[in-house]
């Protein structure tokens, strides 16, 4: 590695974006998804030298940005609240059936046990493959695509389960 500083401000500009996107999948609230990115980068910056191969830079971050979640759900329960999410979506869509099945299948998502919610997130944010995400929880492949496995099932349990939204919409056309 070179200049240190200038290695990590290429770390920086290349990842803050996905990080504060899978952050913000964890804890829903913009505010405490840019302080986990924050602090993140600030452990990132004090142990850049354990960072050996410059291409496991990704999962190395996202290892970190892990952790901290993990820390601050133990030091308190942050309150809850209600924020319309097209407001820091990247792409708000105009059609509104669309927007709405989306914000329901997060919802969904986010409500799976971790087991199941933390390797789901991995794959559909990220785009890893099994055994990417065996090596980011330290589980097994079998593991792995036995959670991914029950959180689709889950899922799809969910979505059965739950009126769809489009026929909410047309019965409030039908209703009038």
């Amino acid at each position: 590695m070179h200049n240190k500083q200038d290695f990590f401000e290429k770390l920086v500009s290349a990842y803050a974006k996905d990080l504060y996107r899978y952050a913000y999948w964890l804890c829903k609230q913009p505010t405490v998804a840019e302080d986990l990115v924050q602090e993140t980068f600030a452990r990132a910056w004090k142990a850049i030298e354990n960072l050996k191969d410059e291409k496991a830079a990704k999962a190395w971050l996202i290892t970190i940005l892990r952790r901290e979640n993990a820390r601050m759900y133990e030091k308190y329960q942050p309150q809850l609240l209600e924020i319309d999410e097209s407001l820091v979506a990247e792409e708000v869509s105009h059609e509104p059936l669309p927007q709405l099945e989306k914000q329901q299948l997060q919802q969904f998502i986010m409500q799976l046990p971790n087991d199941y919610k933390e390797p789901m997130i991995l794959q559909i944010m990220w785009g890893y493959s099994g055994e990417e995400i065996a090596t980011q929880l330290d589980l097994k492949l079998a593991t792995v695509n036995t959670r991914l496995f029950r959180a689709r099932q889950q899922l799809k349990q969910m979505m059965l389960s739950h009126p769809k939204q489009e026929n909410l919409a047309s019965s409030k056309k039908g209703g009038q």
